[in-house]
C-alpha cells in the first residue's frame, strides 16, 4: 500500500488541490473542506484516480461524530477517514473505509492515553502530531502494531527523513515544497 509514497500531500485549498491533481502522487489528504465542496472534489479526485483520505473532524458544516462518518462513507466514499474520535474510526472500519486515528502527543500521559485509544479503536493507521519526535513514532508503532504517519510542524527535508527513519510509513504535510522534493 502507498507504493513507497513517502509524502501524503495534505490539501488545504483549491490551489493546492489542483497542484496535487497534476502530481504523480496516488494518495492524499483533504483538510478543511466545506460540506458543500465534498462531493465535487472527490469526483475530481476519482476522475484522476487519486485515493483521498478526508479529515472528518475538519469538514465545515458537518458534526464530527459516527453519524457524519456514516454519511461520508456512504455518500462520498472516500478512500479513508481521519479523526481524533474513536467513534468515527470504528464507523469507518465498519463501513470498509480505511481509518486513520489522529493523535496529539503533548506529554507522557497523553502518549499512554492515546496508545490505549488506538488499541481500543484498532484504526488502520495512526497519525502522530507533532511528527518531530522519533522515539514516539517508534513507541506507537511497537505498542500498537499499526503503521504510523508523522504530521504537524514538519518543515524540512531533514525532518521528513528523521520521521521516516524512525519508522513512519509516510509524512502528511501541506508544505508543497516538500511534495515537490519527494515526488516519485
Amino acid at each position: 500500500m502507498f507504493e513507497n509514497q513517502k509524502i501524503l500531500p495534505a490539501v488545504r485549498n483549491m490551489k493546492d488541490f489542483e497542484t496535487f491533481l497534476k502530481s504523480h502522487y496516488d494518495y492524499g489528504v483533504f483538510l478543511e473542506l466545506h460540506m458543500s465542496q465534498i462531493k465535487a472534489v472527490f469526483e475530481m479526485a476519482k476522475m484522476k484516480e487519486k485515493k483521498m483520505f478526508l479529515h472528518a473532524d475538519l469538514v465545515q458544516g458537518l458534526k464530527n461524530d459516527e453519524y457524519a462518518a456514516e454519511y461520508l462513507c456512504q455518500e462520498v466514499e472516500p478512500y479513508g477517514l481521519i479523526s481524533t474520535k474513536a467513534s468515527v474510526i470504528l464507523k469507518a472500519r465498519q463501513k470498509g473505509v480505511k481509518a486513520i486515528q489522529r493523535i496529539f502527543i503533548l506529554d507522557s500521559n497523553a502518549l499512554k492515553r492515546n496508545i490505549m485509544l488506538i488499541q481500543k479503536a484498532q484504526p488502520d493507521f495512526v497519525e502522530v502530531l507533532p511528527g518531530l519526535i522519533p522515539k514516539v513514532i517508534k513507541e506507537i508503532h511497537v505498542k500498537t502494531a499499526r503503521d504510523v504517519f508523522a504530521g504537524g510542524l514538519i518543515d524540512t527535508v531533514d525532518e521528513v527523513e528523521e520521521a521516516l527513519n524512525a519508522g513512519a510509513k509516510a509524512v502528511t504535510t501541506s508544505n508543497t515544497s516538500l511534495w515537490r522534493h519527494f515526488h516519485r
